[in-house]
């Protein structure tokens, strides 16, 4: 791979990109001696396909800061932060720099430490609305390392990452992004391991997403290299990719010998979290893993694909809430709505609809059960037995969307089913019913 183009510039216009197109039909004579033509393999577009594949140590650093969108005057911007003055973090800074990766030689010097300390700063002084919270200096660690001669550079890819993945957690109250992310994480383990889950709900251990940040640098840029190409719910995905690598343990241990194991942050295979990882992603309803508190989401005057619930409801519930248009996607209906051709292969999920039979038979999506809340289970525990309760389990480890009306429970019946070891269980309520409607999926049966 070759070197890339300087970050001063600003992006190519459009006009140019499609001329560039056109050049690609031109002889080869030409094409060689094209000079914007033979730069157009690294626009970001073409980063972003080569990084899917690999990407090459010795680039790394730059190759994330194009992953990150880093353009413009970046020294000039840098050089514009006041970095000398005191400010009221300057003694944490100094605190929390020795104890950061102290064993790889690099960072660990005086010149890394000064380094840190300038970068933090600009940070700092250069986002009045954030305060610095301990953990800043690991997510600034590996930018440092893979920009230890370009400081500015490694500052921009801190400034770009933190709103993208982490936006709104250094906020000086930060206690309802970081309550929102735990509780969303927790619903993915239910999600894509409800044994491990009913475990750690009994035994009262939430574990924390910061596992990620805190890897060994080598550890952290190949966990890297595949987290910048996701968006920012895929640090949860790697969240339950490192569990399930120590799910075995995990079952088998208590409430403090969890805390231990975490504490210690025990060998993990990184190639297999990676694996799993991406695995995780794309076995997720792009809408379960949706926040709040996202910056892609944040705003309140736009209205969501997804309807966002109160805080302490999103704690309560275990099974993700997902929208009509992803249900119509896991479902495979018919997106106008109209009838589809016959099925060749069984389905990749089942919807269980949880209303009474009455208003069940007045309008139903097609190929959904009815197993209605109140009939759903035994008083004993388990599925009340019924043909419904056969087809849904004959879908176990299949998605298992369980749909109803606010007053219908589904969220309970959801939680049940996890409870049971149903995985990939997940719940769409109002006002996602009425979209189905108003498409023309809930279909009267003739």
């Amino acid at each position: 791979m070759y070197a890339m183009p300087p970050y001063s510039g600003a992006r190519r216009a459009p006009s140019s990109r499609y001329a560039l197109l056109d050049t690609a039909d031109l002889p080869l004579t030409i094409r060689e001696t094209t000079v914007d033509y033979q730069g157009y393999p690294y626009t970001r577009d073409r980063i972003v396909r080569e990084a899917r594949i690999d990407i090459p140590p010795f680039l790394r650093g730059k190759i994330w800061a194009a992953l990150l969108g880093i353009q413009g005057d970046i020294q000039g911007t840098y050089d514009a932060i006041d970095k000398e003055s005191f400010t009221q973090t300057d003694r944490q800074i100094e605190v929390d720099i020795p104890r950061c990766h102290q064993y790889d030689e690099l960072l660990s010097s005086p010149t890394a430490h000064e380094k840190f300390k300038r970068i933090l700063k600009a940070w700092v002084v250069s986002h009045t609305s954030l305060v610095y919270w301990q953990g800043l200096d690991s997510l600034c660690a590996p930018f440092l390392s893979l920009n230890f001669n370009d400081e500015a550079l490694g500052y921009a890819c801190l400034a770009a990452f933190i709103p993208k993945y982490l936006h709104n957690f250094f906020l000086k109250d930060n206690s309802a992004i970081i309550q929102e992310y735990l509780a969303v994480f927790s619903q993915l383990i239910a999600f894509h391991d409800p044994e491990l889950f009913n475990h750690l709900h009994e035994i009262g251990f939430i574990p924390e997403v910061r596992m990620i940040y805190v890897f060994p640098l080598k550890k952290i840029y190949h966990l890297w290299d595949t987290l910048l190409l996701g968006n920012s719910s895929y640090p949860l995905c790697i969240g339950v990719a490192i569990l399930e690598q120590l799910r075995d343990q995990l079952l088998s241990f208590g409430f403090n010998e969890c805390i231990l194991l975490f504490s210690d942050m025990p060998g993990v295979d990184i190639d297999r979290v990676v694996r799993d990882a991406k695995r995780i992603f794309c076995n997720t309803p792009r809408t379960a893993s949706m926040r709040r508190h996202d910056r892609m989401y944040n705003d309140p005057n736009v209205k969501h694909e997804k309807e966002f619930i109160p805080l302490s409801q999103l704690k309560a519930e275990i099974c993700p809430r997902i929208s009509a248009q992803d249900l119509v996607h896991i479902c495979e209906l018919d997106e106008n709505g109209g009838a589809r051709s016959p099925r060749k292969t069984k389905p990749r999920g089942l919807i269980v609809d949880v209303r009474p039979a009455e208003e069940f038979a007045c309008g139903q999506i097609p190929e959904s059960v009815n197993i209605p809340y109140n009939q759903a289970f035994l008083e004993e525990g388990g599925l009340a037995p019924s043909p419904a309760a056969n087809t849904l389990t004959s879908f176990k480890g299949r998605v298992i969307v369980v749909v109803g009306n606010r007053n219908n429970y589904p969220a309970k019946v959801g939680t049940e089913l996890v409870q049971l070891g149903f995985s990939r269980v997940c719940v769409l309520e109002e006002p996602g019913l009425s979209i189905l409607r108003t498409r023309g999926h809930l279909a009267v049966p003739t």
